[in-house]
């Protein structure tokens, strides 16, 4: 699992008292695991807070309103998703209209981009299972 700075946690934390209502119509059908996907809201990363992640699916969502397409934000977030993406994190960005337009279609979206990413099988245990002739006996 992907952590966070002090300062991250502390913003995710306030983050989440603070949801913009995009963000909150979209968690409430993320959350419900309908999805077939566990998601955790204002996530901390490194120095940032993602406001979706699916952890299994090595998947990030971010709900970009009106600001982010003003002043420096375009660069911070170029920046944010880069550095994301070294460590193997996608970030789908979403238009916060779009959630308000038509939630069903962005959560189809949503749900069609983590379950590509997401492997069939979890990865093994660390040492791997036990032998086949050791099984069962303890």
């Amino acid at each position: 699992m992907i952590r966070g700075t002090a300062d991250a946690f502390r913003r995710s934390r306030a983050s989440r008292r603070e949801m913009t209502l995009p963000e909150v119509l979209l968690w409430q059908q993320l959350r419900k695991r309908g999805t077939g996907h566990k998601w955790r809201r204002q996530h901390p990363a490194g120095d940032y807070s993602l406001d979706f992640y699916c952890h299994a699916a090595r998947l990030c969502i971010e709900v970009d309103g009106e600001a982010h397409n003003r002043g420096d934000r375009p660069q911070r977030d170029a920046r944010r998703d880069a550095w994301l993406e070294a460590q193997g994190i996608v970030t789908l960005r979403i238009p916060a209209i779009d959630i308000l337009r038509d939630l069903d279609a962005v959560l189809r979206a949503i749900v069609a981009h983590a379950t590509e990413r997401t492997p069939l099988h979890p990865p093994a245990a660390p040492g791997g299972p036990p032998p086949r002739n050791e099984l069962g006996k303890e």
